[in-house]
């Protein structure tokens, strides 16, 4: 069973920075593609950024400059470094994450998320 923890979610006002963390356990051949999806309270799940495999990023439109989606390959770890937040930034932030079975054989994850709250 693979598991990703997402952690580094907390309080913190606008304007001001935080870095989210996802680390993937358990049995699996390798991780592909990983994004982050945040909700805000009361909202449908967004996609915020995405990392290939080889490093390639993607930003929504509305984190482009502000947010950086990086990887640790040797730690199973992604991180999201969130700079100049905003409190329409706010939500449960979750990892998605293609940890394969082997190769050609994709399996997909979700964590359980952590929340951040960005105070005006």
């Amino acid at each position: 069973q693979v598991q990703l923890v997402e952690s580094g979610g907390g309080l913190v006002q606008a304007g001001g920075s935080l870095r989210l963390s996802c680390a993937a356990s358990g049995s699996f051949f390798s991780i592909n593609a990983v994004n982050w999806y945040r909700q805000a309270p009361g909202g449908q799940r967004e996609w915020v950024a995405g990392i290939a495999s080889v490093g390639v990023t993607n930003y929504a439109d509305s984190v482009k400059g502000r947010f950086t989606i990086s990887r640790d390959n040797a730690q199973n770890t992604v991180y999201l470094q969130m700079k100049s937040l905003k409190p329409e930034d706010t939500g449960v932030y979750y990892c998605y994450a293609d940890c394969a079975v082997r190769i050609g054989l994709p399996r997909y994850y979700w964590g359980q998320g952590t929340q951040v709250t960005v105070s005006s």
